[in-house]
């Protein structure tokens, strides 16, 4: 009798692994997944706030009275990407934009060792104004967040089949010097 009881049983334990195993699996793999990405956003938004504290203390009297503490644009990103620990550079987009003209978008890669940034001064001068005390700077960085479990997750929408999400955060101050 008890051998017969054993060969019924056996089935039971597939069963069972399969009603709560492979939930259990699926949870824990999302988990990790969803520490990975709040681990990126958080160093995301701080690399973006260590810029613009960076570039907000680089005002309109950086260059006043003798001082030459103006900064580049290459400047500003070195700054971002001392902060960014871990992230690739070459995949990380940056936007400098200023209160007034024209925002800089690019990769932080390019920011930092492109001949075009070398001598951009930023926040800029032009127009007149724009790198004035009280004036607004924004710094904004986007990251891409590869995951497989992104296209199970409710609401989201990944930019292609792989899973990729572009996880983004930006910082706003007003500069100070």
């Amino acid at each position: 009798m008890t051998g017969r009881r054993r060969r019924q049983s056996g089935g039971n334990s597939l069963l069972e692994f399969t009603l709560v195993g492979i939930p259990l699996i699926f949870v824990l793999i999302s988990t990790f997944q969803m520490a990975s990405a709040m681990w990126l956003y958080h160093t995301l938004a701080f690399a973006a706030k260590e810029g613009t504290r960076y570039a907000i203390v680089h005002g309109a009297n950086c260059s006043q009275n003798g001082n030459a503490y103006c900064i580049m644009v290459p400047d500003v990103a070195t700054a971002i990407n001392r902060s960014a620990t871990g992230l690739n550079p070459g995949q990380m987009t940056v936007t400098l934009t200023p209160s007034q003209g024209s925002a800089i978008t690019d990769t932080l890669a390019n920011l930092m060792n492109s001949s075009t940034y070398a001598t951009t001064v930023w926040p800029p001068s032009s127009p007149t104004g724009t790198n004035a005390v009280g004036q607004p700077v924004t710094i904004s960085v986007q990251y891409p967040f590869n995951s497989g479990i992104s296209m199970f997750w409710p609401g989201t929408k990944p930019v292609d089949a792989v899973g990729r999400i572009g996880l983004p955060a930006s910082s706003t101050d007003v500069i100070q010097f």
